[in-house]
């Protein structure tokens, strides 16, 4: 009898040929962190319980059947220590479950408990195509139970993804072609003509009208670049760039990736960014210089296709495929995402979650701003990354002004890292460009009272609320209102007027929650910060005199105490700048930063690294064989809640929607939805629900119906008085 894997009417696929088909694609993936035969492996072994009537019945329409759990079994019958194996294949549709122990009954929803299932004889008869010899056993990946984890997660990546492309090409019959881009070599040529020349010759030949501190300033920023650039031949491994605001970070760590790609034979660069309000800004700047084929921008507010996209057998129309695969995988040769995006994933153990997880593998990590790593996941943040280098050989560089004290917790893994730029202290003083000062205490009237005496002027504050506050008491010409709540193409619009006002000398004043503190390509004359962590004032201190066209003592940067509860999640910070800016010290000073990361790290405790117990729970789930993938998946979050998207009908975003009702989702239609997406917590989402100004889409996004509830001042209007920020 033929069996088969997929039907699209007359056109059919046999399990062999498709499992043949996956297996070379996923050994071809898995290559990339030497384990090539194991990805073919497990590849062989992923669609054996497609073999039985049963799954042929549902071919023509019949009840779904699990199909998976006859290859796992297979998998332990040719090899009884292949338990890597079985979990990947068990999961291939329905995600990674807790390993679980042989004891586990049937109806339990462990691995061990779909083992016994499949050899209890309760999945449906089959066949298999194939003979599967013992695995080859797997390289060295540690002895902790994390190590392992990390290791069966990128297995399972690239058998999802080799599933998933196959599956794909057979159903569109091969027409979806993946070009993956241009080469890194062609990408690093594009940097040196548009960036990098440009650059060293303005420092070589200055130009006779800049200041004298302007001229420093540029050759500064040059001696960086050309370091980073001459570093690029060094080894694989774990480096820091400590780089003051203005020094050019974005564009030397980029210079140091592709050379470095290039010269280790890596893939792509992949560019780690802590907000979504930042991230079309930089990804903008990327795409300017290699291409908008060559970049792909994912984060929280691009959405994959949703319903469909771990379905079981992909056996509907074309059209249904389409959108079921409409996700991406990582295979631009540049990508832009978030640290959300980024480390939930690499914890995550859906298909649709994880398929993009082996293209980490051999490349360049860039983790821009790592100071905003956050401290309850820190401890699972820089496992993932130890792992990443040691096991799947990335290169990952923590890039930033104000660097993390993570030395200490790196070592734990056996990992130390080392800065690309020498003496990087050297820096603080030629790029120093504001003076610093203390207001002491002030409401919503008395600081809008300052903020009118300046003609351009940036305050950010630590809560929506005290942001709406201040900004009313504001004059309404030249004022502006940020925060997460405006969709991403209404904030790039305001940005642009607001750069525009600021070049021409106009009224221009901003209050903003810390949105904008971190990398948004601003230059104002005076900010004022509510307190907040030192690491945060010093970023808000990078939108003052940023170009260095003014001196440090007519640029300064007030620092005052709000009148409103502080922020929970921000209590820790603001204690641990008190304490290290007591007696008048220079904020900015490289002790001042060494000492306030410390006493932060003090100040929370070990405990309060990892608040969901993370990497415990797989360090003591090892010893009884557990092994939790998907119970710490559904507790690990970087965010304290879950959110969902509100898109808003505005501009192109009306059309987009029009499109989405009308021909279904896709994975562009998503991309492009993105920048009139707001996120919000589930609670104001369900009170918009509830009163009627939002209409769901499905369970988790809705599109606005009420279009009073969203002002082109302030964006979306939810409950102000909710402290906690949105900065996915």
């Amino acid at each position: 009898m033929e069996y088969y894997a997929h039907i699209d009417g007359n056109r059919t696929q046999t399990v062999k040929a498709h499992i043949e088909a996956v297996s070379q694609r996923c050994g071809e993936f898995a290559n990339a962190f030497g384990a090539g035969k194991q990805g073919a492996w497990i590849g062989l072994a992923h669609d054996i319980g497609k073999c039985s009537a049963a799954f042929q019945e549902r071919l023509q329409g019949g009840k779904i059947v699990d199909h998976a759990t006859a290859g796992a079994v297979e998998c332990l019958n040719a090899d009884k220590d292949a338990l890597w194996a079985a979990e990947c294949v068990a999961g291939h549709h329905s995600g990674l479950a807790d390993l679980g122990n042989y004891r586990d009954a049937v109806e339990e929803a462990t691995l061990w408990g779909r083992l016994n299932k499949g050899r209890k004889g309760k999945i449906p008869g089959y066949q298999s195509p194939v003979t599967l010899f013992p695995a080859p056993p797997p390289p060295p990946c540690g002895t902790d139970a994390l190590s392992w984890s990390f290791y069966i997660r990128m297995l399972y990546s690239c058998l999802v993804d080799a599933d998933f492309l196959d599956t794909e090409h057979f159903m569109s019959a091969g027409s979806v072609q993946r070009d993956g881009g241009e080469p890194l070599s062609v990408l690093l040529d594009r940097l040196m003509e548009k960036k990098v020349r440009p650059w060293l010759k303005a420092a070589d030949d200055p130009d006779p009208s800049l200041c004298r501190r302007r001229a420093e300033i540029l050759q500064k920023r040059c001696d960086i670049l050309r370091t980073c650039l001459e570093a690029g031949t060094r080894p694989k491994g774990l480096y820091t760039l400590t780089v003051p605001t203005g020094g050019g970070k974005t564009i030397s760590s980029m210079a140091f990736a592709l050379r470095h790609a290039l010269a280790r034979g890596m893939v792509r660069v992949i560019y780690v960014i802590p907000y979504t309000s930042i991230i079309e800004q930089t990804a903008e700047i990327f795409r300017d210089i290699f291409g908008a084929e060559n970049v792909l921008e994912h984060h929280s507010g691009e959405r994959t296709s949703g319903k469909g996209t771990d379905n079981e057998d992909y056996i509907g129309s074309r059209q249904e495929t389409q959108a079921a695969l409409a996700m991406e995988n990582w295979d631009a040769p540049v990508i832009v995402t978030t640290a959300v995006q980024f480390f939930e994933s690499l914890y995550a153990n859906r298909p649709a979650k994880c398929r993009k997880l082996h293209n980490i593998a051999n490349s360049v990590i860039i983790f821009d701003e790592a100071q905003t790593l956050p401290t309850p996941h820190l401890l699972p943040c820089v496992a993932a990354m130890a792992n990443l280098v040691k096991q799947f050989r990335a290169t990952a560089v923590l890039c930033t002004a104000t660097q993390p004290a993570l030395d200490g917790l790196f070592r734990e893994h056996g990992i130390e890292p080392k800065e690309l730029y020498p003496n990087a202290e050297t820096l603080y003083e030629p790029f120093r460009r504001v003076t610093f000062r203390n207001a002491g205490t002030l409401d919503a009237e008395q600081l809008a009272e300052h903020l009118r005496t300046f003609s351009q002027a940036l305050c950010i504050v630590n809560s929506r609320k005290a942001a709406q506050e201040v900004y009313q008491k504001l004059p309404q010409e030249g004022s502006y209102h940020l925060s997460t709540l405006i969709y991403p193409a209404h904030r790039r619009t305001i940005l642009a007027e607001i750069r525009q006002r600021l070049s021409d000398g106009l009224p221009c004043r901003i209050v903003s929650t810390s949105l904008v503190e971190a990398g948004v390509d601003v230059d104002f004359p005076a900010v004022w910060r509510e307190m907040a962590g030192l690491d945060s004032i010093l970023q808000a201190a990078g939108r003052c005199n940023r170009e260095g066209r003014r001196s440090a003592e007519d640029s300064v940067v007030t620092v005052f105490e709000g009148v409103s509860r502080t922020p929970q999640m921000l209590e820790r910070n603001i204690g641990a700048a008190r304490e290290v800016l007591k007696n008048g010290v220079c904020p900015d000073a490289p002790e001042t930063v060494a000492r306030y990361f410390h006493a932060y790290l003090d100040l929370a405790g070990r405990e309060a690294l990892d608040v969901t117990q993370m990497v415990k729970a797989f360090r003591e789930g090892f010893k009884g064989r557990s092994l939790p993938f998907r119970t710490v998946a559904e507790n690990f979050h970087m965010i304290d809640s879950s959110t969902k998207i509100v898109y808003i009908p505005q501009g192109n975003g009306k059309k987009l929607l029009e499109q989405l009702e009308f021909a279904g989702p896709s994975r562009s239609l998503y991309r492009k939805l993105g920048q009139y997406a707001v996120n919000v917590y589930e609670r104001q989402y369900q009170e918009l629900l509830n009163a009627g100004s939002i209409e769901a889409l499905d369970n988790d996004s809705a599109v606005l119906r009420d279009e009073t509830k969203y002002s082109q001042q302030t964006g979306l209007s939810v409950d102000a008085g909710d402290l906690r920020f949105l900065n996915l």
